[in-house]
This record gives structure tokens, C-alpha cells and sequence, in this order.
């Protein structure tokens, strides 16, 4: 009986280790689930991250720097801002965000800086109203004469955001502001509108390089045809010549 009862406390015992281990598997799992999640995030959108290296070759500023912004708590589309007033207002890119942190908006960390809304005018040639993101801010511009009345502006966040991402893309890419804005107007982020520019900009200069390769395959395929006919042009006379020669005598 001792001996049974022995056996019977050591797989109670077995049980019980087998539960706890299953408890723990099961508590870790989410946890490892989240983090392998969040690798894939950081790591994984392309768009994301080739937006921070754009941001970074614009702005002069290493894409750390700029990672270390974003994981501060600052959203990628307002990465620009806080660089844009960095470089206007010469102070380090913390101190901007260390104010956006307290709550202020985008326009009171402008005039705090003794800055003002005129800095975010882009100057483009609208055929038609735009309603879409930009609508607002080109509406405040278009309205009051320029210099005179544009420091009073108060411009919005979203807003501020939309003037500097159309800014700093169109002028990265050497790309019309006009079509920034229509593509912001047809709803597209500025971290997608930026992977979409810099992709076609990539098809054009791979598609450029191969024709000028062709070209260049085209050129020296003639010159060497072209050598080979001046060679049997150069025979053919000196047959000629030599015919001739015998002719006369």
C-alpha cells in the first residue's frame, strides 16, 4: 500500500509540473507572438522605411536620426515637420519634438520659434480648386496678399503636415507640386505617394540606362560593320587598280 501510494503522489507530482509548463507555454506565447509582430512592422515595410531614408537625404540628417524621432512618438508623416522647423529655426530636431510631445500643435511650436506661416507656402500653378488636403492652406495663401497678411494665417496640423510633405517630396524628386497634390487629393498617403514617385523614378533611369546600353551596342555594331566594308572597299579598288595595270601593258 505504501508503495502504491508512493507512486500515485509521484505522478500527481508529474501531473502538476506538466500543467505549470503548459500555464507558462501558453502566458509566453502571445508575448512572442507580439514581438515577432513588431520585428515584422519595423522591419518589413519597405515603404516605411525607404520614407525615412528620403527623409533623411532631404533633410541632411542620418535615417537613424530619424527612426530615433519616430519611435519617440512622432508619426511618420510628421517626421518632415519636425526636420523642416529643425533646419528654419536652427535648434536640434529634439527640441521640437520635445514640445510636440507636450501637446503643442504644429502652428504654436512655428511661432514659438519666432517663425511664422509663410515659411510653408508652396508656390504651384492651379488650374482648379483644390477641395482635397492641400485645399485649406492654398485657400488661406490665395486669400490674403502675400507678406503682408500671411504671418496672421493659423494654419491647422494637417494642414502644416500636407504643406511640408508636398514640399519636401516635390522637391526631392524634382517632381511637380501639382501632381503631389493630385495624388494627395485621390486620397494616397505621403508615405505611399513617396514609394510610388521614387519606384517610378527607378523604372526610368533602369529603362533609361538600357536604351543608352543598346545604343551603345547599336554604335559599335556599325563601326566594326562599317570597318569591315571599308576593308573589302579598299580591296576591291586595289584589284581594280592592278587589272588596270595589266590592261596597259
Amino acid at each position: 500500500m505504501k508503495s502504491e501510494h508512493g507512486r500515485l503522489t509521484s505522478l500527481s507530482s508529474l501531473l502538476a509540473a506538466l500543467a505549470c509548463c503548459v500555464c507558462l507555454i501558453a502566458s509566453a506565447s502571445p508575448a512572442s507572438a507580439q514581438t515577432q509582430w513588431d520585428v515584422g512592422i519595423s522591419g518589413g515595410e519597405k515603404g516605411i522605411e525607404g520614407f525615412h531614408l528620403s527623409v533623411g537625404n532631404y533633410y541632411d540628417v542620418p535615417e537613424r536620426e530619424v527612426v530615433v524621432v519616430h519611435d519617440r512618438g512622432i508619426h511618420d508623416e510628421e517626421l518632415p515637420v519636425v526636420f523642416f522647423i529643425s533646419k528654419r529655426a536652427r535648434v536640434r530636431p529634439e527640441a521640437i519634438v520635445d514640445l510636440r510631445l507636450r501637446g503643442m500643435s504644429w502652428m504654436d511650436i512655428t511661432l514659438n520659434f519666432g517663425l511664422g506661416p509663410d515659411i510653408y507656402y508652396v508656390p504651384v500653378t492651379v488650374i482648379r480648386e483644390y477641395h482635397g488636403p492641400h485645399g485649406n492652406a492654398w485657400g488661406y495663401y490665395k486669400k490674403h496678399p502675400r507678406h503682408e497678411d500671411w504671418r496672421r494665417i493659423k494654419l491647422r496640423d494637417a494642414d502644416i503636415v500636407d504643406q511640408v510633405n508636398l514640399k519636401f517630396i516635390s522637391e526631392h524628386y524634382g517632381y511637380a507640386p501639382e501632381r503631389v497634390m493630385r495624388y494627395r487629393s485621390e486620397g494616397r498617403k505621403f508615405v505611399i505617394i513617396d514609394r510610388d514617385i521614387r519606384n517610378e523614378k527607378h523604372r526610368k533611369a533602369k529603362f533609361s540606362g538600357e536604351k543608352h546600353q543598346k545604343e551603345v551596342r547599336k554604335d559599335r555594331s556599325g563601326k566594326h560593320s562599317g570597318g569591315h566594308g571599308g576593308k573589302d572597299k579598299h580591296k576591291d579598288n586595289w584589284k581594280e587598280n592592278k587589272h588596270e595595270g595589266h590592261g596597259k601593258k
